[in-house]
């Protein structure tokens, strides 16, 4: 959906960005990564014209963005920020209504995509649509700016470090919501951080970047299994790398027959978590659910031993 091809920005004599090329599938969550300084957010920006390249191409669709309208091709383009960005003296609903109402949408269609997106995010209308940004949690803020986003119904999400200001509990269920809202919606996302650990959890592919250049872009198995030489190894690699590697399989790829005692294990739970709450629990084994809350079979330390290239 999205083509950088040999895309560079200057900023008088700093190269911010240095000949980065890359492409991003449809219906992917793409995540940059990288320190202060890396590009990243630079060429999240360049995607929607908000920051223009000094050279290369960048296509959305196969269209060359230069040839559209800025103003043009970001309304066509959801982006959200850290902080979210909402207007504290309006309300919820009219704050997601703000591209829609741009878009000159009737009244009435209008009104229903904001009921829509409120429901998407677990957010009854007649509870929140006349709040106010201040009179919502972390959370719930974060909410809005994700479905003011989505408003217009685009087919592309960039996400400049979105979840960077909140808590830790706070930021993985909007990571959930996130991961759950795409995979409804089927959207295109490509979103920045600087949390090695957030892009593994969230992302198809990862882009890692340093002092502007694009260093290493994979998905994440390949990046922990064979990182780049040099600041790609050194991002990943320390005493969590094996834990990170757990977290990218489920449960189902490893039940066993047999049963456990115990409470169930849903079969879609990563192994980190399974072996999480096996050691928890202090237990060699624990019964797996299936999607209908069935057991289907149970999850064993030897087998996550076994799984990791340990003995078993």
């Amino acid at each position: 959906m999205i083509e950088l091809e040999h895309v560079s920005r200057r900023f008088g004599e700093q190269l911010a960005v240095d000949d980065v090329s890359l492409s991003v599938a449809r219906g992917t969550i793409t995540v940059i990564v990288g320190t202060s300084g890396s590009g990243k957010s630079t060429t999240l920006r360049m995607i929607n014209r908000l920051i223009e390249p000094s050279s290369g191409t960048i296509r959305i669709d196969g269209k060359d963005t230069a040839a559209v309208p800025g103003e043009e091709l970001r309304r066509g383009i959801g982006y959200v920020i850290q902080g979210n960005g909402l207007f504290p003296h309006w309300t919820v609903a009219r704050n997601i209504a703000t591209v829609p109402t741009l878009l000159g949408w009737e009244a009435g269609r209008t009104e229903k995509r904001v009921d829509e997106l409120l429901s998407l995010f677990s957010m009854r209308s007649e509870d929140f649509a006349k709040k106010f940004p201040h009179q919502l949690s972390g959370g719930e803020q974060q909410r809005v700016g994700v479905a003011r986003a989505l408003a217009a119904e685009p087919g592309l999400l960039l996400m400049d470090e979105p979840f960077g200001a909140l808590d830790p509990i706070i930021r993985a269920k909007a990571q959930e919501d996130l991961l759950a809202v795409q995979r409804r919606l089927g959207i295109t996302v490509v979103l920045v951080t600087h949390d090695m650990e957030e892009a593994i959890h969230l992302g198809h592919k990862i882009a890692v970047m340093d002092g502007g250049k694009l260093l290493q872009y994979a998905p994440p198995a390949e990046i922990l299994a064979n990182p780049a030489h040099g600041f790609v190894e050194r991002l990943v690699n320390g005493v969590d790398r094996p834990f990170r590697l757990l977290s990218l399989s489920t449960v189902a790829t490893i039940v066993e027959p047999g049963t456990a005692d115990g409470p169930p294990l849903a079969e879609t739970a990563t192994l980190r978590d399974a072996l999480s709450e096996l050691l928890w629990l202090k237990r060699d084994a624990l019964p797996v659910a299936g999607p209908d809350g069935s057991l289907i079979g149970r999850v064993s330390l030897a087998a996550l031993r076994a799984h990791a290239g340990g003995p078993a």
